[in-house]
């Protein structure tokens, strides 16, 4: 069988940056215990197990918002995750007496600069974005008024703006070619409305690489966890723009022999918070793996959480 690597795939800078901010916490006795985490980090639950295992608490609870959430953190340092934190949120935490560490990714603070810099100026502002999203939130928190969120550009008929002053923007973390289709689309309503396209860098480039390397093979594999956007992003580039199909795993333990029955070439990338040495397990398997031979399709994964823990040297 054989393997295109893309790249790059796995980590980008926010999650390292986000994640050696967590691991100096753990490590700073001086900071006020018990130390908690408000959402996970990064999409990831390899993670989320690892850094529970070092004591880290990470409050999370399906269809609750950051704000909701930080009712259930009394005392200590809460940790405030790579999506970006709500004005509102991070107030909040302030005047509970926290001891705050802001993990949020730098293209994050960036887009809120925009959205706020742009509000102030009278501007409404249209935001792309999957509702529900920790991204999501954490810009509607600027001004929820003034910000209106559209997913899909069936959603836009449903925009009555009054105001002629608008921009638009997105989630990060989104495929870069569905946020052109639905920002078309917007501009097709509101032929004056500025966009500003936010995806962000690494995002980007790890799009395009897919878009143009999956073509040579016959399966995608994208490694990540399924509540990560970008890792489902990657999946539906393979198969919408590179016309190959894709498939998502969290690790090696979710691999179906199924899927590779007469594939020839698979190409391997993995989201943005996928741990490397989850990949990397992935890549081995694959390049060992012979069909007729039984002693190759042992699909355990063998990656514990304290291994996959950046640490400082």
């Amino acid at each position: 069988m054989n393997i295109i690597k893309i790249t790059p795939r796995g980590y980008c800078h926010g999650v390292v940056t986000a994640l050696r901010m967590v691991t100096d916490a753990i490590s700073d006795e001086t900071i006020p215990r018990p130390i908690h985490i408000l959402g996970m980090i990064v999409h990831n639950q390899n993670l989320t197990e690892a850094l529970e295992a070092e004591g880290v608490l990470t409050v999370d609870g399906t269809g609750k918002t950051r704000l909701e959430l930080l009712d259930a953190i009394d005392s200590g340092t809460v940790i405030f995750t790579a999506h970006g934190i709500s004005p509102l949120v991070s107030q909040k935490a302030r005047d509970k007496g926290l001891h705050c560490i802001d993990a949020s990714c730098k293209d994050v603070i960036k887009t809120h600069n925009v959205i706020a810099d742009y509000i102030d100026e009278g501007f409404d502002v249209i935001y792309i974005g999957k509702k529900g999203h920790p991204e999501t939130e954490g810009c509607l928190g600027i001004n929820e008024r003034k910000i209106h969120v559209v997913s899909h550009k069936e959603e836009i008929n449903g925009l009555n703006l009054d105001n002629t002053d608008l921009v638009i923007t997105n989630q990060t973390t989104l495929s870069s070619w569905d946020v052109k289709e639905v920002a078309d689309a917007i501009r097709m309503k509101y032929p004056t409305a500025e966009f500003i396209k936010e995806i962000c860098n690494a995002t980007l480039i790890r799009q395009e690489a897919v878009a143009k390397l999956a073509k040579e093979a016959d399966l995608t594999v994208v490694v990540g966890d399924p509540k990560s956007n970008n890792t489902k992003r990657l999946v539906q580039i393979s198969e919408e723009i590179a016309g190959t199909r894709g498939i998502r795993i969290g690790d090696l333990s979710e691999l179906d022999l199924s899927d590779l029955e007469d594939i020839e070439t698979v190409a391997v990338t993995s989201g943005a918070s996928t741990p490397t040495l989850i990949t990397k397990e992935v890549i081995n398997f694959l390049e060992a793996y012979d069909p007729a031979d039984v002693t190759t399709h042992d699909t355990s994964s063998r990656i514990n959480s304290d291994k996959i823990l950046m640490r400082r040297k």
